[in-house]
């Protein structure tokens, strides 16, 4: 799911952001081996969209993070460069992405180091900042 936002990126506020992955919070049961929407997130991109997804978590750990699903609905909608990202839990807590998500959206563009995540009520970092000692430094020769 996704929307255009009024103006640049820039204008777009945390708080617009986590009211958006609020939004789509919607816990649920979908079998006896699988539940979604205990997590939501939203991605706001350099052209002023925000890309909604909510996690779907399964018995065997086949599932996958709120940030995941919203990345799919932006590469599928044909961006890939992420401004700003935050994920909500049900109760309302913001949450900061998993290892996994974090590399993730790392890899989708080069400049998605620089993405502002907000990780706790207040706090704000760099993905880059949440990615030390990256694997990449060693592996381009950088």
């Amino acid at each position: 799911m996704n929307s255009k936002s009024e103006g640049s990126s820039a204008s777009v506020t945390f708080d617009e952001l986590y009211s958006r992955a609020r939004a789509v919070l919607n816990p649920r049961k979908l079998s006896a081996f699988a539940e979604s929407g205990g997590v939501g997130a939203a991605l706001l991109t350099h052209t002023g969209q925000v890309y909604v997804g909510v996690c779907i978590d399964t018995a065997c750990s086949m599932g996958f993070c709120a940030e995941h699903a919203a990345a799919a609905a932006m590469v599928t909608a044909g961006e890939h460069h992420v401004h700003k990202m935050i994920a909500v839990n049900w109760d309302g807590k913001i949450l900061p992405p998993c290892g996994r998500c974090r590399e993730f959206i790392s890899q989708l563009h080069e400049g998605n180091l620089e993405t502002e995540v907000m990780v706790a009520e207040g706090a704000v970092l760099t993905l880059k900042a949440l990615l030390p000692f990256d694997w990449r430094e060693t592996a381009v020769g950088k």
